[in-house]
C-alpha cells in the first residue's frame, strides 16, 4: 500500500549543500528564503525530477506524464488545478510544502486572463508558464532549525531511497562554498535614458486624460552570458539574500530570482499578500542611510502609489475571500534590503470555503504591485510602451502544496539565462507626479546591485 514518508534529515544553516546535491537531476528548484543571510526568510523548499511536466507556449500548454506528451488548450491555471487534485493532502506533519506545483507563472499568462494587444516583441523562448508536479521535497526550516525529507505516496521507494542516501551525504559534506564558473560581458539597455523620458511622458498622457492612475514602466537590460548559471546565482545570494528567491534550472536555461516581495501566500485559509510600492536607494554612511529610510517614510507619492495598489489587491483578494474579511493590518512599513529602502504593505483575508488557492492566484493574476491601476488599462498601456515581452519578470515563481498551503513571490529583481544571454528587468510604478529623471535613477537602484555584482 502507498505511503507517506517524512524522514527527519540533519538541518544545515545553508540549503546550498542540499541543492547541490540533487540538481543533476532533472528540472531542479530551489524555492529560497536567502538565510543564512536574510533577516524575513523562514523555509527553503528542494525539489527536482517532476511526476507531471506543464509548459505553456501561447495558446497551447504541452504535459509530459508517464511519459507520454499531450497538448491542451484550457487555461493554464486550471490545467495545474487537474493534476493537482490526485495528490495525497492529509501529510503526517504540519509543514508548508508537502508535495505539489513548483515552478513559475509569466507575466504574460496574463494573455489567458485578460485580451490584450500585441506590440512587443517575443524574443525570449522560455514558456510562459513552467510548473511541475513533484512527488517528493526537501524542506528546511530555519527558525526551528530543522528538516525533512518528505515523499508523497507517488513517489517511487527506490527515489526515495536515493534522495535520503543523498541527503545523508550532503550533511557530511557541507560543501556549500564550491566555486562555479561563469562569464559575462557589459549589460545593455533596451532603451536610452531619452527614449525612457519619451515613455514616462506618454503615460503622464494617458494619466491626464483618465485611462490610469498608475504604470507600472520597465526597461530590460541584457548581457552575453555563459558558464554556470547557477554560480551566478549562488555568488548574488551572497550579495543580495532575498526572502522569495529561487532558482530554477529548466531545458532552456535557469530563472535566477532575488524577490523581496511575496504576491499571495495561504496558509490554511488565511491569506496574505504584502505589496511594494515605494523605493529609496541604501547608502554606506549610517547618517544618509537613515535620510534616505526617513525621507522614503515621509513621501506623500510613494505613500500615494502604495495605497492606489492596495485598494487594487483589496479588490483582487474579495473575489475568493469571505466578505467583509479582507483587511490592511499593516500600511506603508519600512523594509529594508542590502541594496534599498522600501514601503511595504499587508493586506490579508480569509479564503471561502468553495474557493482554492489556485483559483485565489488566478484571479488576482498578474500582481497589481507590477501593472499599475486599473490593472487593465495598465497593461494595454505596457504592451504599447515595453519593446520586449516581459517573461517570467513581473510573474510569480512558488509553490502550490497538496495540503492547500501556497506561497508566491512576484519575479521582480529577477534573472532570465536563455540562448546564451541574460536579462535583467528594472522599473517602477509611474505616476501624475512621477519626475523622468529620478523614475530612470529608482530603476537602476532596484538592479544595480545583481548587475555589478555579476560583473565583479
Amino acid at each position: 500500500m502507498p505511503y507517506f514518508s517524512v524522514n527527519d534529515i540533519p538541518y544545515l544553516p545553508d540549503s546550498c549543500g542540499y541543492f547541490e546535491a540533487i540538481r543533476d537531476l532533472p528540472f531542479p528548484i530551489w524555492l529560497d528564503s536567502g538565510r543564512p543571510r536574510s533577516l524575513y526568510g523562514r523555509y527553503d523548499i528542494i525539489s527536482a525530477q517532476p511526476s507531471c511536466l506543464l509548459r505553456t507556449h501561447g495558446e497551447v500548454t504541452t504535459i509530459t506524464e508517464a511519459g507520454s506528451t499531450s497538448d491542451h488548450r484550457e487555461n493554464p491555471f486550471d490545467l495545474v488545478a487537474s493534476r493537482l487534485a490526485p495528490i495525497c493532502a492529509q501529510p503526517p506533519k504540519d509543514l508548508p510544502f508537502c508535495g505539489g506545483a513548483l515552478g513559475y507563472f509569466g507575466y504574460d499568462l496574463g494573455r489567458h486572463l485578460e485580451v490584450l494587444p500585441s506590440h512587443a516583441t517575443q524574443d525570449i523562448a522560455l514558456p510562459d508558464m513552467h510548473v511541475g508536479i513533484y512527488d517528493w521535497a526537501i524542506v528546511q526550516d530555519h527558525q526551528q532549525k530543522h528538516s525533512w525529507l518528505i515523499c508523497q505516496p507517488a513517489c517511487e521507494r527506490s527515489l526515495g531511497k536515493d534522495l535520503l542516501k543523498r541527503c545523508e551525504q550532503a550533511a557530511r559534506k557541507r560543501s556549500g562554498n564550491k566555486f562555479l564558473p561563469f562569464n559575462i560581458n557589459e549589460f545593455q539597455p533596451s532603451i536610452n535614458a531619452n527614449s525612457y523620458s519619451e515613455s514616462i511622458a506618454r503615460i503622464h498622457e494617458y494619466i491626464e486624460a483618465g485611462d490610469c492612475y498608475q504604470v507600472n514602466f520597465a526597461q530590460r537590460f541584457t548581457a552575453d552570458f555563459e558558464g554556470d548559471s547557477y554560480g551566478a546565482y549562488k555568488h548574488l545570494r551572497s550579495i543580495l539574500p532575498s526572502p522569495f528567491s529561487a532558482y530554477m534550472g529548466l531545458e532552456e536555461g535557469a530563472i535566477l530570482s532575488f524577490s523581496p516581495e511575496r504576491f499571495v501566500q495561504v496558509s490554511g485559509r488565511h491569506v496574505e499578500t504584502k505589496p511594494i510600492k515605494g523605493t529609496l536607494p541604501r547608502d554606506d554612511n549610517p547618517y544618509r542611510d537613515q535620510l534616505n529610510a526617513d525621507a522614503l517614510l515621509a513621501s506623500k507619492k510613494d505613500r500615494a502609489e502604495n495605497l492606489m495598489i492596495v485598494d487594487l489587491l483589496r479588490n483582487d483578494l474579495s473575489k475568493n475571500c469571505e466578505l467583509g474579511s479582507v483587511r490592511v493590518p499593516s500600511l506603508f512599513a519600512l523594509e529594508s534590503f542590502p541594496n534599498v529602502h522600501h514601503l511595504v504593505s499587508t493586506v490579508t483575508g480569509t479564503l471561502n470555503e468553495d474557493s482554492t488557492p489556485i483559483q485565489l492566484l488566478k484571479d488576482s493574476f498578474p500582481g497589481g504591485s507590477i501593472t499599475g491601476a486599473p490593472k487593465l488599462r495598465a497593461m494595454e498601456i505596457i504592451e504599447e510602451l515595453e519593446l520586449a515581452r516581459r517573461s517570467v519578470y513581473c510573474g510569480s515563481v512558488g509553490y502550490i502544496s497538496a495540503n492547500g498551503n501556497m506561497d508566491t513571490n512576484i519575479a521582480i529583481r529577477t534573472l532570465v539565462n536563455e540562448g546564451g544571454k541574460i536579462h535583467c528587468w528594472g522599473g517602477g510604478g509611474i505616476v501624475a507626479d512621477s519626475e523622468a529623471e529620478s523614475e530612470y535613477e529608482e530603476s537602476l537602484a532596484k538592479i544595480r546591485t545583481l548587475m555589478e555584482g555579476l560583473r565583479q
